[in-house]
């Protein structure tokens, strides 16, 4: 199984889940929609910490940051969050990580992504018609307070971010407009 991973605190949940499923697990950190390299690399320390901890090999895919605003953000950089932009995302990580399990001989993969209650685990999975997608919705079972306890207990690093600039909480990220909603500044 190849669990496309989007950083070491929501993978934190799913790995164990996977492993109870009786999957044998890598991650595969794909994330060049993270707006800085810096940033890239503060998520990979968590996915390698969290391989490391868990005893599951990591593959760390290209950061190429200009391919992904090319790709996906290229006239939706105005888009709401949860919108089309984000659907683009999930298109174009699911199909880096399709990709990578196809070439290394990979009978399933499945993303982290679903974790966060940030995300639409439908839309995530409408993101890929790849026959070995596996449609687990990781926030179920108490899976996003699995990941808060783990990422804790593992001292990962947790961002406040999805990762694009876009979706940073200055720029009306999903953080900023909860707390415009309950009238917070």
């Amino acid at each position: 199984m190849l669990l496309h991973t989007c950083c070491g605190p929501c993978a934190s949940a799913c790995v164990p889940r996977l492993r109870e499923e009786g999957h044998e697990v890598t991650m595969f950190y794909s994330n060049s929609n993270i707006d800085s390299s810096e940033e890239f690399e503060k998520r990979l320390a968590g996915a390698r910490r969290l391989a490391e901890a868990d005893a599951v090999e990591l593959v760390a895919d290209g950061y190429d940051h200009g391919d992904w605003l090319k790709n996906v953000a290229a006239g939706l950089e105005d888009a709401p969050e949860r919108g089309e932009r984000c659907a683009g995302c999930f298109r174009y990580n699911l199909a880096r990580t399709a990709a990578y399990a196809a070439a290394h001989g990979y009978d399933a993969f499945a993303t982290s992504l679903t974790v966060s209650p940030h995300k639409v685990s439908r839309v995530i999975f409408e993101a890929s018609a790849d026959k070995r997608f596996l449609k687990a919705d990781f926030k179920k079972r108490d899976g996003f307070r699995t990941s808060l306890e783990r990422s804790a207990e593992l001292g990962l690093y947790r961002q406040d971010y999805c990762g694009c600039e876009f979706s940073r909480p200055r720029n009306g990220g999903v953080r900023m407009r909860a707390e415009q909603k309950r009238g917070e500044k």
